[in-house]
C-alpha cells in the first residue's frame, strides 16, 4: 500500500468516526441541552467535514492536529453521565487527560472534570426566554440566524418577532428571501417559508410574527403572547436611556442595543465586563464590533505586561451608512463612493474602551479607514507596554490566552502564514490574532487583530442575550481564572 493509500484510508476512517459522532452530538443537544465543543467551536448541526476540520484547525493554535479518534471515547463518556444544561469542550477534555498523570481512566477523568454540570450540581433546564429583534438589517439578520441556530434544544432564546417599518408588496417575501440568502455569509443553514396570512416567517419550524410599526409606542407585544422578552435593537435610531426606554413596552422586560451606548447606558463586551451587569439593568449595549475587537485583547495584554499607552488604527470594511456612489452625506467623506476608495472616518471604539474596561487607566487613541471590502476588519493595536517582552513570549501567552483563559470565546489565534480577510468571515470569535504580523520591539508591542464585524459580532451581542436571559449555561472543563 502506498503513502496515498494510507493517507485516504486514515481518511476514511476518520469520516466513518465524526459520521458516528453526529447522532450523539446532536441527541445531548436536543435531550439535555448540553452543546459539545471542540477548543470553543461548536459542534451542534455540523457536517462530517466540518466536525473533521474544526478538529484540524486545532493545530493552529495548540500546536498539533487533534483527531476525532481522541475525542470520540469523551464524547461516549458524556452520554453516560447525568448532565444538566452546560457547554462541555471535548477538544480541552483531551488536552487535559493528555496532560494529567494519575493514571485515570477516560471515564473516570470526564466525570471528574465535568463534574459542576452532573447530579445534584447540575441545572435545571429553564424555560425559553422569548426575543423580539427591532429592525432586520445586516445584525439583526445575522442575530436571527444565530437565534433559530440555538433553539435546537427547545430551551433557551426563542426568537418570536422582528418589528420593521411598513414596506410595499411583497415586503414579507423580500425579507425573507434576504434571511434566505446572504451575499457574504451564504445560505441560511434549514428551511424558511412565508406565512402571509398571519404575517409571519417560519424558519427551520419557529414561527416568527413580523410586526409593522414606525415607533415603539406603537406596539402592544402581550397581544402576540410575548411575555418578559428582550428586544434587540438594530435600528441604532435610539442611543441614550431615555430613547431605548419607549421599547418598554407591555410584554419587554429589556432592551439591548447592538449599536455603542450614550450617556449613562452600560457598554457591555461579553467576556470582559458581562458580569458587571445588574439584574435590574433594563436597558444595556453591546459597544461597537471594533470595541468588542480590540477590548479583549487589551485587556489580556494589561493584565500580563501592563499597558501604558495605546493606538488603534482600524482598516474597516464600508457599510451601509455609507454611499454606494458619490452623493450628499451628512458626515464628512462618507459621501464618497464607498466600493471605489479608501476613506478616513472617526472610529469611537477607543474612547469606549473607558467604559468596558474602567480599570485600563492608559490614554488609547484610535482613527478609521473604511475600505471596499464588503466584510471583515483589521485593527491595529499598537501598545506601550509596563515591562519589556520578546515577540515569542507574546505569542506564546496570547496563544494561551485563547485556549484556556475565560476570554478564549473572545480571542482567536492564527499562524496561517497567508491569512487574508475572507478567511475570517463567519468567525465566531471578537478578534483573531494574527501571529504572523504581531510586531514586539522590548515595550512596545503591536498586535494585528482581525474580525468579522458583521457576524463575529453578532455572536458576542447574542453571548450578552444569553447572559441576562439567564440561559448563559457553564462550559467544562472550566478555564483558567
Amino acid at each position: 500500500m502506498t503513502v496515498n493509500d494510507d493517507s485516504f484510508t486514515s481518511w476514511k476512517n476518520r469520516e466513518e468516526i465524526a459520521e458516528s459522532m453526529i447522532p450523539i452530538i446532536g441527541k445531548l443537544h436536543r435531550e439535555q441541552d448540553v452543546t459539545v465543543l471542540v477548543h470553543s467551536r461548536s459542534l451542534v448541526n455540523k457536517s462530517v467535514v466540518s466536525i473533521l476540520k474544526t478538529h484540524r484547525f486545532a493545530r493552529q493554535i495548540a500546536g498539533e492536529e487533534l483527531s476525532v479518534t481522541e475525542t470520540l471515547p469523551f464524547l461516549q463518556t458524556l452520554t453516560t453521565l447525568d448532565l444538566g444544561p452546560s457547554q462541555i469542550d471535548i477538544g480541552m477534555l483531551a488536552a487535559e487527560y493528555k496532560a494529567d498523570s494519575r493514571g485515570l481512566t477516560v471515564e473516570e477523568f470526564t466525570a471528574e472534570a465535568v463534574a459542576g454540570a452532573t447530579g445534584a450540581n447540575k441545572i435545571e433546564r429553564r424555560d425559553g426566554r422569548d426575543v423580539v429583534l427591532y429592525g432586520f438589517g445586516r445584525i439583526g439578520r445575522l442575530v436571527a440566524r444565530l437565534l433559530i441556530e440555538k433553539a435546537g434544544s427547545g430551551n433557551g432564546l426563542r426568537l418570536r418577532a422582528i418589528v420593521v417599518r411598513g414596506g410595499g408588496e411583497q415586503d414579507l417575501v423580500k425579507r425573507a428571501s434576504l434571511l434566505r440568502r446572504d451575499s457574504i455569509h451564504g445560505q441560511f443553514q434549514g428551511t424558511i417559508t412565508v406565512d402571509e396570512a398571519n404575517s409571519s416567517i417560519v424558519a427551520n419550524g419557529n414561527t416568527i410574527k413580523v410586526i409593522y410599526a414606525n415607533d415603539p409606542s406603537e406596539v402592544d407585544y402581550t397581544a402576540y403572547g410575548i411575555e418578559n422578552a428582550i428586544l434587540i435593537d438594530n435600528t441604532g435610531k435610539w442611543r441614550d436611556r431615555e430613547g431605548l426606554s419607549k421599547h418598554l413596552r407591555p410584554g419587554i422586560d429589556k432592551v439591548v442595543l447592538t449599536a455603542p451606548g450614550k450617556g449613562d447606558v452600560p457598554n457591555i463586551v461579553h467576556g470582559v465586563n458581562h458580569d458587571t451587569i445588574k439584574p435590574d439593568e433594563q436597558i444595556l449595549s453591546c459597544a461597537s464590533c471594533t470595541t468588542n475587537a480590540i477590548v479583549p485583547p487589551l485587556k489580556a495584554m494589561d493584565d500580563e505586561y501592563g499597558v501604558l499607552r495605546g493606538h488603534v488604527e482600524t482598516v474597516h470594511s464600508f457599510t451601509n451608512d455609507q454611499n454606494l456612489l458619490d452623493n450628499y452625506h451628512k458626515a464628512d467623506r462618507r459621501g464618497r463612493s464607498a466600493p471605489l476608495n479608501m476613506v478616513i472616518t472617526e472610529t469611537g471604539a477607543a474612547s469606549a474602551v473607558a467604559k468596558a474596561l474602567p480599570e485600563l487607566k492608559a490614554p488609547i487613541t484610535g482613527s478609521s479607514i473604511r475600505v471596499p471590502v464588503p466584510d471583515v476588519s483589521i485593527a491595529i493595536l499598537s501598545l506601550r507596554l509596563g515591562r519589556e517582552t520578546t515577540r515569542d513570549e507574546v505569542l506564546e501567552y496570547l496563544r494561551d490566552v485563547s485556549l484556556h483563559s475565560p476570554l478564549k470565546r473572545q480571542i482567536d489565534f492564527t499562524t496561517a502564514p497567508d491569512a487574508v480577510s475572507m478567511d475570517f468571515v463567519g468567525s465566531r470569535h471578537a478578534s483573531i490574532v494574527d501571529a504572523g504580523a504581531t510586531k514586539v520591539d522590548g515595550d512596545n508591542a503591536i498586535l494585528y487583530l482581525w474580525y468579522d464585524n458583521e457576524f463575529g459580532y453578532s455572536c458576542q451581542v447574542i453571548r450578552v442575550v444569553q447572559h441576562v436571559s439567564g440561559v448563559e449555561y457553564p462550559t467544562f472543563p472550566a478555564p483558567a481564572a
